[in-house]
């Protein structure tokens, strides 16, 4: 009898990128092929493996995603030619192809049904030869992670504009630093923790457009679950919408809010607690995860365009550079004008004046006796060099 060889599988990271491109969550893939969203993470990241049927279904449920970006009705057999966008020292760019095996370890980003992002711009498809400029690889990014990435942050702030400010914000840095963000791992993640960082910044508390809440809601569900996330410490909060609302799995939670393994998993477990404890029907991770999904696509949030990000980030740029050349100058200036105006040589100061005591007070000259006046005027009639006054000489 001959033995029908397994279908083979990409690598745990393939098979999430390819789930990703699909804009399928953990949970949607899960239903499709029979599992529970649990199996689909633990695929997902290596722990273990599908067998028999499953392993069939998923498989050919990959590589129908895989045949479709690939814009073939047949499954795609080969791996798709990728060039990583590689920085020169004259400013431009420049793609060299990498080998399959280490286009399938590149990490991808989540896109489930709520918050999830997209698959990475650290590479640039080549398309009739001609590789992504930096720009179309910028505008890539921030067109299919900027609409998610503004809904995750407003469900770590319960604050609409603060929310947009700080995705721009996070993308115009992305834009300054983009050499560098360019050839990272996971590209969106990278604009993600910035975005986070930003928003959850303590200093926001003293802008006089922050002191004033937000207006809730306007359905009382979700009004309600709102105030119980925002009543989470933030970092228990930024830990659950990482791992429950945009899939990461422990690790990578714990590494993106620098912490350690056992720290998050604690962090996540208290934060599921606290809000079991006040909306049980939500005690669920399945049911958490899709209620994220459905309070954060309820507001609408406007969502940064990448060309004005891009001319913001180079405004910004000049700004700050104009400003540190206006700052140098005033210290040159200071520092010379100090330099011609101190004293030479040293001055000691003087000692102040001390008040004597016992001394009787100055008086002034009274009226003269007559042997006064007579002895005076003597004084004056006569000369004032006259022979008495020689210095006398020895016989």
């Amino acid at each position: 009898m001959t033995q029908i060889p397994a279908i083979p599988l990409p690598s745990p990271k393939e098979r999430r990128r390819l789930r990703e491109a699909k804009s399928l969550s953990q949970a949607d893939l899960a239903a499709k092929v029979g599992v529970t969203r649990e199996t689909v993470r633990s695929w997902e990241t290596g722990r273990t493996n599908p067998r028999g049927r499953k392993r069939e279904a998923y498989a050919k449920l990959l590589n129908t995603i895989a045949a479709e970006q690939e814009g073939r009705a047949e499954p795609a057999l080969a791996e798709p030619v990728v060039a990583t966008v590689v920085p020169t020292d004259g400013g431009t760019t420049k793609t060299r192809p990498e080998p399959p095996a280490k286009q399938a370890a590149k990490p991808r980003s989540p896109v489930p049904v709520a918050m999830p992002v997209t698959v990475p711009v650290t590479t640039a498809t080549v398309e009739n030869d001609r590789p992504l400029t930096p720009a179309q690889a910028f505008d890539a990014l921030c067109a299919r992670t900027a609409p998610t990435l503004v809904r995750q942050t407003y469900l770590l702030t319960g604050r609409r504009t603060l929310a947009q400010e700080s995705v721009e914000r996070a993308f115009q840095t992305a834009w300054q630093r983009w050499p560098e963000v360019a050839v990272d791992r996971d590209p969106a993640g990278w604009v993600r923790a910035a975005a986070y960082e930003y928003a959850m910044s303590p200093w926001h508390r003293f802008r006089p457009s922050q002191r004033h809440p937000d207006a809730p809601p306007a359905e009382p569900a979700d009004r309600a679950f709102l105030d119980v996330l925002l009543s989470l410490p933030p970092a228990q909060r930024r830990t659950l919408l990482l791992y429950d609302g945009v899939g990461l799995d422990l690790p990578e939670t714990a590494a993106e809010t620098e912490a350690s393994t056992p720290a998050a998993a604690n962090r996540l477990l208290h934060a599921r607690e606290a809000i079991a404890e006040q909306l049980p029907d939500l005690a669920d991770p399945e049911t958490l995860h899709r209620r994220l999904g459905e309070v954060g696509e309820a507001e609408k949030l406007r969502t940064p365009k990448a060309d004005r990000v891009r001319t913001g980030s180079e405004h910004r740029a000049r700004f700050w550079t104009r400003a540190a050349i206006a700052f140098t100058t005033l210290i040159i200036g200071a520092t010379a004008l100090t330099l011609k105006t101190a004293p030479t040589h040293y001055e000691p100061p003087q000692s102040p004046g001390k008040a004597i005591s016992g001394v009787p007070p100055r008086m002034g000259p009274g009226s003269l006796s007559y042997e006064e006046t007579e002895l005076r005027r003597k004084l004056r009639e006569e000369l004032q060099n006259g022979p008495e006054r020689l210095t006398p000489q020895p016989n």
